[in-house]
């Protein structure tokens, strides 16, 4: 497999802002921030999606991004969001950006124009049904 840019910034082969590290994860800024602080959290193990790691790592990436969370909330007063999208890499990661509510209102008007209108609920029946565990 070929190596992603976060393994070449794990390896030190482009330089990143780290913001944490520890033995099987790496926390540094995103270069194209979404906010101030946006953050990127990855596995040092390269694996493509963040559901096929094994239970330990996926565990500890987690509460990673858990503690950096925290940090942020106190250090910057402010929430943050977490994001895991999982097609612009092929690097399980974990964004984690502070929340600036005044950038963020045009996803609110549109989930309230979405929200004014009556759900389909045959359709999401429909879908449950294809998707639901048993």
């Amino acid at each position: 497999m070929q190596d992603s840019i976060f393994t070449k910034i794990i390896k030190g082969e482009i330089p990143a802002e780290k913001i944490y590290e520890d033995e099987h994860t790496l926390a540094f800024l995103d270069i194209y921030p979404d906010e101030e602080g946006h953050t990127l959290i990855v596995p040092k193990k390269q694996i493509d999606r963040i559901y096929d790691l094994d239970d330990d790592d996926y565990t500890h990436l987690w509460s990673v991004a858990k503690r950096i969370a925290r940090h942020y909330e106190d250090t910057l007063g402010r929430r943050v969001i977490f994001k895991v999208i999982g097609v612009d890499v092929p690097h399980a990661h974990i964004h984690v950006i502070p929340y600036d509510p005044q950038n963020h209102t045009q996803h609110t008007e549109h989930m309230e124009e979405k929200m004014a209108q009556e759900p389909d609920f045959a359709a999401l029946a429909t879908i449950a049904s294809k998707l639901r565990i048993s």
